[in-house]
């Protein structure tokens, strides 16, 4: 599912807010990246939580010439689902 496919969904499901429902899709993901900038741990109950993980410096290689490059440190945005929606994926796909 894409933004606007959320979007699209949550105004459909809720008509009274139709108006506001890109707005408060937008609030919520870029209070969402906010908190990830920041270094914080973002936890939805239910749902899942979203942090940071470490990558360290190391050397890799351009793959068009096959060169060696140096790759910085850099922190990667990770997500694990929670316990409740990985029990429903598993009951829709069974």
């Amino acid at each position: 599912m894409t933004k606007s496919e959320l979007i699209d969904c949550l105004a459909a499901r809720f008509p009274q807010l139709a108006k506001d429902t890109e707005f408060a899709v937008k609030t919520i993901l870029d209070a969402m990246a906010e908190a990830l900038a920041r270094g914080e741990r973002v936890e939805i109950r239910g749902f899942g939580s979203f942090g940071l993980n470490y990558r360290p410096s190391r050397i890799g290689r351009n793959p068009k010439t096959g060169e060696q490059v140096q790759v910085s440190e850099k922190y990667i945005p990770h997500f694990k689902a929670g316990k409740e929606l990985r029990e429903r994926v598993d009951l829709e796909k069974s």
